[in-house]
């Protein structure tokens, strides 16, 4: 009999969790003397985007997904059109691409590859699933709200194995999740932890906790692993939600460290430090080596801050009003603040060569070009 397994949107696990009181007001924007400048390169008007968002980079392009229903790949450089097209439904996840298949996944549970802006193939899925497929190595690999991972091959869609995590959750966040290749392994978040899987027949080469669940409820037990997760070499660092940041070795399976943290959504790595937001809105670092924190910016207060992207000397946040705050990597002071459309960045930031491409909720895309 399959597992009953229910998903909350991270705006419904706010509100359980809170005891009545509104939500606390956004931190009030201060001016900042900006010490890095940036140009609008372009920008695009596509439909809504009302579901976990991820813009899928190849090469010098950006594929993009629609709440409606529409992909469409541009070039970054330009804005220009390459191709767009519709799969027939709603999105609940997507887009993933190795720059020949790109995937996605609708609200009506089937998985949709596209080739060359035309429909490849579809598979029927027994649960929802909101993270991005992961397309590599000739395959489609997709985490579904049951916990279970699974393989498809890229060319007709054949189901090729499937691995899903014992056990009984019954809740899971209606958010992206972890799921990356590193070398030969799959790297999967499977409630709280972080799962090894032979890419090929989908056995589990190693297992570590991020988090284990805590609480009185159900809600405050909810422990999934959030993307996107960061990496340097093979070190991987991922979030567990509301629970704590950890990194783990990707090629022999050892957790490095782990430590408490109350955020959301995914991070960021360079050699040195690991990036990472806040339930709060804070901004905060962890030194790579060992997990000791180092610095955090606390005056981007509730505004519901993305997943932080690096990019030269800042780390970029996008917010709830559409803006873009560029912080130093070496101590968090302001460097810079970028406009878009006043709605809420759907998703990270990306950077495709130099240029910085940013999506928002009412369908906004635009590109941004350092001075």
């Amino acid at each position: 009999m399959k597992r009953l397994v229910f998903t909350l949107a991270l705006a419904a696990i706010l509100a359980a969790c809170s005891t009545g009181s509104p939500r606390p007001k956004p931190a009030d924007l201060q001016a900042i003397n900006p010490t890095i400048g940036v140009r609008q390169a372009w920008s695009q008007r596509l439909a809504r985007i009302d579901y976990p968002a991820f813009v899928q980079v190849h090469a010098s392009s950006v594929v993009i997904g629609t709440g409606e229903g529409t992909v469409v790949e541009l070039d970054a450089a330009t804005g220009r059109e390459l191709w767009r097209t519709s799969v027939g439904a709603p999105l609940s996840a997507g887009v993933g691409s190795d720059g020949k298949t790109v995937a996605v996944v609708t609200r009506n549970n089937e998985l949709v590859a596209l080739r060359e802006g035309r429909v490849a193939w579809r598979q029927r899925l027994a649960a929802q699933a909101f993270s991005a497929p992961l397309v590599a190595g000739a395959r489609v690999f997709l985490l579904t709200a049951d916990r279970a991972v699974t393989a498809y091959d890229g060319q007709g869609g054949q189901r090729l194995w499937a691995q899903q995590r014992p056990g009984g959750d019954p809740l899971v966040l209606r958010q992206s999740g972890v799921m990356l290749p590193v070398g030969d392994t799959l790297l999967v978040g499977l409630g709280g932890r972080l799962s090894g899987l032979n890419p090929s027949n989908g056995s589990v080469r190693w297992d570590v906790p991020v988090a284990s669940p805590r609480g009185i409820n159900e809600i405050e037990r909810l422990v999934d692993l959030v993307g996107p997760a960061a990496r340097q070499g093979s070190v991987v660092c991922a979030r567990a939600f509301q629970a704590a940041v950890a990194c783990a070795d990707a090629q022999s399976g050892r957790l490095q460290w782990s430590r408490p943290a109350d955020g959301e959504v995914g991070l960021a790595a360079d050699e040195r430090l690991l990036y990472g937001v806040e339930s709060d809105g804070q901004v905060q670092t962890w030194r790579m080596s060992n997990g000791e924190r180092v610095w955090s910016y606390d005056r981007l207060r509730f505004r519901e801050l993305t997943a932080p992207l690096l990019i030269g000397r800042s780390v970029a946040v996008g917010d709830l009003q559409g803006f873009v705050h560029l912080l130093s990597r070496e101590d968090g002071s302001p460097l810079g603040r970028i406009s878009t459309d006043g709605s809420a960045v759907a998703a990270p930031p990306v950077l495709v060569g130099q240029t910085l491409i940013v999506v928002t909720r009412s369908g906004g895309v635009f590109a941004f070009l350092p001075l």
